[in-house]
């Protein structure tokens, strides 16, 4: 290999994988919530409600109130995070070699220049370094799903729910196990993915975000220790529960991140049913159903000027792929933790970002590939009229309601439509001819020997209101 310049040493540096570096300004809203710098700020915050909450309701005797200045000026350490705060907590922690201690030691620094070293020993008070993680982890995870994620889903799962209606009534032919099958519409199948979608985002939002604070093996040993009358499970749930998470009173040193594996799990089952959605649009397009015919600037293919190739929908699966992968891996790992504590969480939380950004990059790109979609009913029309030997299922059924009702002749009619139509192909003057040498009531003969492929379609066109929340 020839020498080169290392790329690792350009300024500012280049990101290594794609969800910060080529797809950064569609993952960009979860940097606020599930990067490092994220979690940092989340960590300060913490522990300055913290610190506040025990001087506000003088939970250790002989700590003084702090004054609303001071409260303003400790929360504008959250409010007013950036580049210097990060850059502080850096330097902190390059004197610590520990990351939650470097957070205590920037907050008591801040006490400093207030005048109120008074109060210092109460910041981190009582607490292990997972009574901030677990709180601070289960705030970004909450943001992250209910300012970036769940908006995302709710957009694309609304685009899907108004192209299902603007479909409503065009038929299509289905194919089950890709072979023709029995008429429905366009507008009722894009109902089903989008109701399914609903559902699993629905589960999302209902989801529990839990945190504890109770010491370094669940038991506020140290909170006792320093101050024996006060009600600490009461104290800490008071505390969790002000930051808007649910609490856990009953953990080792980690809260025991049961919530996360079931969020994780309704989150990847999301991706799986929007994958469907992918593959199926993917189908569709191949089968020249829709048109990708909006915003021909880019270019289909390298060698080929017909060609525009899916890749909205094909980008979205790979990235739903990883994005299932790494929840899978973490809903498995979050949930053992060797007695009462080992590290692997902390650096296995550490990929929570990366997931939640390949999933938010394949809504993007679903979303962005619908929108580039124009309908082709003729293709459709057509593709039904090749296929008239679908009505083969109504016209047996109708045959069993008269043979119910004491027709006479209607006997063995699934095997005689059977002879009739498998492996054959049936114009619509065979079937009306078949229709009407079967000897059935008038009315059901005439309704049988008018219906075509494209009325075949029952109450598909009434079951698109299903999708509607």
């Amino acid at each position: 290999m020839p020498d080169r310049r290392s790329l690792a040493a350009i300024t500012p540096p280049i990101a290594l994988g794609p969800v910060d570096g080529r797809y950064r300004r569609e993952t960009a809203p979860l940097v606020d919530h599930l990067s490092e710098a994220a979690l940092n700020r989340e960590r300060v915050h913490v522990e300055v409600e913290w610190l506040i909450y025990l001087t506000d309701n003088q939970v250790v005797s002989g700590a003084r109130r702090l004054e609303d200045d001071e409260k303003v000026q400790l929360r504008a350490l959250v409010s007013d995070f950036d580049e210097n705060s990060i850059e502080a907590l850096a330097t902190f922690e390059r004197e610590t070699v520990h990351d939650v201690k470097a957070v205590e030691y920037y907050i008591k620094n801040t006490l400093t220049h207030l005048g109120a070293d008074d109060v210092s020993e109460l910041v981190h008070f009582a607490c292990t370094s997972e009574d901030i993680n677990n709180l601070a982890y289960a705030l970004n995870v909450k943001g992250a799903v209910t300012e970036a994620w769940l908006p995302a889903a709710d957009r694309l799962i609304s685009d899907l729910q108004t192209m299902a209606e603007a479909n409503r009534d065009l038929p299509m032919l289905a194919r089950t196990h890709g072979q023709p099958a029995t008429p429905t519409t366009l507008g009722k199948e894009l109902a089903v993915l989008a109701r399914r979608l609903d559902r699993q985002a629905t589960r999302v939002r209902r989801a529990e975000f839990l945190g504890k604070l109770n010491g370094a093996t669940g038991t506020y040993g140290a909170h006792l220790a320093a101050v024996p009358d006060a009600d600490w499970p009461t104290i800490a749930r008071g505390f969790v529960e002000s930051l808007g998470l649910t609490f856990n009173p009953l953990t080792t040193q980690i809260e025991s991140h049961d919530w996360q594996a079931e969020l994780y799990a309704d989150v990847a089952r999301f991706n799986r049913v929007l994958h469907n959605l992918a593959t199926d649009m993917w189908t569709y397009i191949s089968l020249g159903y829709f048109a990708q015919v909006r915003g021909q600037g880019t270019v289909g293919s390298s060698t080929m000027p017909h060609k525009v190739n899916p890749i909205r929908f094909e980008n979205a699966e790979a990235n739903l792929e990883i994005s299932c992968s790494l929840l899978d891996t973490l809903g498995a790992t979050l949930v053992t933790s060797r007695m009462q504590r080992d590290l692997t969480d902390s650096s296995s939380q550490r990929n929570i970002g990366v997931a939640f950004a390949h999933s938010l990059l394949a809504l993007s790109n679903v979303q962005r590939g619908l929108a580039g979609l124009d309908v082709n009913p003729d293709r459709l029309a057509d593709d039904l009229d090749q296929n008239w030997e679908v009505l083969g299922e109504a016209i047996q059924s109708a045959m069993r309601a008269a043979a119910v009702a004491g027709v006479p002749g209607m006997d063995h009619p699934y095997e005689r439509l059977k002879e009739l139509t498998r492996g054959h192909r049936v114009d619509a003057v065979a079937l009306a001819e078949f229709v009407r040498g079967l000897g059935l009531p008038a009315d059901v003969e005439e309704r049988l020997a008018s219906m075509t492929p494209g009325s075949y379609i029952g109450l598909a066109s009434t079951l698109v209101d299903q999708a509607r929340r």
